[in-house]
């Protein structure tokens, strides 16, 4: 693994810690990816307003913002549904029984069934409502599963 060295004095400790805790997506429904992501986790999301809610995680907080929020960032920033670059990751206990779970819901949607890939994850790969790419993956090898578990 290449080393980092931060500029400027920045320290991973204290206030000064960085620690990166929220992915949001921009839609136009709101509703139709609050239920799509909290049927697909298992956990409740929160809806603050019609325009925003947010999936929090232990690691993380999936947060949903309509269209409408996109004024209070400085305008046409982001376009929904139109994401071809990232995947959003869900580590799980069983890649296989979470596609049996899932089957009907994503049987249009499936990018990839459950497979083991190079780097000694198996994952499962498919598409929220908006076409945004959702990877639900589970660490295989001894070495994937030391990863994860420090």
């Amino acid at each position: 693994m290449i080393g980092w060295e931060p500029a400027c004095g920045f320290s991973d400790q204290g206030a000064n810690a960085m620690n990166f805790v929220s992915v949001r997506i921009i839609t136009s429904d709101v509703q139709r990816l609050v239920r799509f992501y909290g049927e697909i986790t298992g956990m409740p999301v929160t809806v603050y307003t019609e325009d925003f809610a947010e999936l929090e995680t232990p690691a993380c907080t999936l947060a949903i913002g309509s269209t409408r929020t996109l004024m209070l960032f400085g305008g046409d920033i982001a376009r929904p549904a139109d994401n071809h670059t990232a995947i959003l990751e869900f580590r799980v206990g069983d890649v296989d029984a979470e596609f049996a779970r899932l089957s009907n819901l994503i049987k249009s949607t499936t990018v990839q069934q459950p497979t083991t890939m190079p780097w000694g994850n198996r994952s499962l790969l498919f598409r929220d409502p908006d076409g945004n790419l959702v990877n639900f993956f589970q660490p295989v090898t001894a070495e994937a599963i030391r990863k994860f578990d420090k």
